[in-house]
């Protein structure tokens, strides 16, 4: 059973400008997910899938493949990140034939992740009975309780409404934040569907303070803060 671990990573980000290849901790950010996904026996092959030539050499330099740059038609900032996925595929199955039997995301926006919660993602799903298995961390916010919307009117409201009052958030259903410490897929369930939410998907729980997920320098600088300050 193969399985390719995944690196998708665009030259532009309005968030945090040249954000995969900023030095995070003495390597460029990128750097953090290729050596990760080295770490694991179970990979196959490290793949990037890029629209950048510089992060395609920084990607090759810390021993990644970049067989293919990214067309700038699906690398832009509202592209869809599942069509990136799926070129990558596609690029696999009309190269080479065919398409691995599993298919791992390992963004480079999460650094702090541990290689033991993508391994718990990989056996998750393959006990079977799922199509992509996804990361959370517990939520300190819930719709059912103190997460608002604007309704029609200007006011605000809860975004789901209970049919109960509530008056403590642990009273409210359990809800999870996800995050982009891992994905694993199906390939064919991604060729064939639009969202990871339209067939069976599972999470792996992870811990907070090592799924933070940079999209801005904010981040940045609280996940050095808290790699400065791990035990």
């Amino acid at each position: 059973m193969s399985t390719v671990a995944f690196i998708f990573a665009r030259g532009g980000s309005k968030g945090l400008p040249g954000k995969n290849i900023k030095i995070f901790s003495g390597k460029p950010l990128i750097a953090w997910s290729i050596e990760q996904a080295k770490k694991l026996s179970s990979i196959d092959r490290v793949i990037v899938s890029t629209d950048c030539s510089e992060i395609a050499r920084v990607a090759t330099e810390y021993g990644a493949e970049v067989p293919f740059l990214r067309p700038d038609n699906i690398s832009e900032d509202d592209s869809p990140e599942w069509m990136a996925w799926r070129h990558a595929l596609s690029f696999l199955l009309e190269k080479e034939g065919k398409m691995p039997n599993i298919m791992l995301s390992i963004p480079t926006t999460a650094p702090l992740r541990r290689v033991i919660d993508i391994e718990n993602c990989l056996n998750l799903y393959k006990k079977g009975g799922v199509d992509v298995v996804i990361t959370t961390t517990d939520a300190h916010r819930s719709p059912y309780f103190n997460m608002v919307k604007e309704s029609h009117d200007g006011n605000v409201e809860l975004v789901i409404k209970p049919k109960d009052k509530l008056y403590r958030r642990q009273d409210a259903p359990i809800v999870y934040d996800m995050t982009t410490v891992a994905y694993v897929m199906n390939p064919e369930f991604i060729m064939h569907n639009e969202s990871i939410f339209d067939g069976r998907t599972k999470a792996v729980n992870v811990p907070l303070e090592t799924s933070i997920d940079i999209d801005n320098m904010y981040d940045f600088k609280m996940a050095e803060f808290f790699l400065d300050n791990m035990e």
